[in-house]
C-alpha cells in the first residue's frame, strides 16, 4: 500500500511538471474541472482544495497567467467571481492523462464485474476513510492552535 501510495505521489508530481504547474495548483484546477459546468467561486475552490482564502488568489492568479483558468463575473452576485477552465488547457490535461486512464480501464477489464464492485468500494471507503483522518488531524491541530 505504501509503494502504491509513494508511486502515486511520484506520478502526481510528474503530471505537474509535465503541465508547467506545481502540485497544489494542478490540484485546484482539477478541482474546476470535477466542477464542471457548476463554476467554483474561489471560495468554493479553497474549501474543496483545503486551501486558504489568501493562497488560492495565488493560486487563480498563477492558473490564469499559465492559460488554465479564466474568472468570469457571477451572474447572481457582482462581488463574486466564477472560475471557469480554458479548453485549451482542458486539451492539454486530458492528452496527458487519457493514456494513463484507459490502461487502467484494461486493468479493470480483468476483473470480473463482482470484483471490480469489491475495488470499487475499497476505493471509495478508504478515500473517505482518509479524508475523515484528515479532518480529524485539522481539528486537533485547531484545538491545539497548531498549524502542522
Amino acid at each position: 500500500m505504501d509503494h502504491l501510495i509513494a508511486t502515486n505521489m511520484r506520478a502526481q508530481q510528474e503530471m505537474a511538471q509535465r503541465l508547467n504547474l506545481n502540485l497544489t495548483d494542478l490540484m485546484c484546477f482539477t478541482c474546476v474541472l470535477k466542477a464542471g459546468d457548476n463554476l467554483l467561486t474561489a471560495g468554493d475552490l479553497a474549501e474543496h482544495a483545503r486551501v486558504t482564502t489568501g493562497a488560492v488568489t495565488g493560486i487563480l492568479n498563477r492558473l490564469e497567467r499559465a492559460g488554465y483558468v479564466t474568472r468570469r463575473p457571477d451572474p447572481t452576485d457582482r462581488r463574486r467571481v466564477r472560475i471557469a477552465a480554458q479548453p485549451a488547457a482542458v486539451t492539454r490535461v486530458l492528452a496527458l492523462y487519457e493514456p494513463y486512464y484507459a490502461r487502467l480501464a484494461e486493468l479493470l477489464a480483468g476483473y470480473t464485474p463482482a470484483e471490480v464492485t469489491v475495488l470499487q468500494d475499497w476505493f471509495t471507503r478508504s478515500g473517505q476513510l482518509t479524508s475523515d483522518y484528515l479532518e480529524e488531524l485539522r481539528e486537533r491541530n485547531q484545538a491545539t492552535g497548531k498549524t502542522t
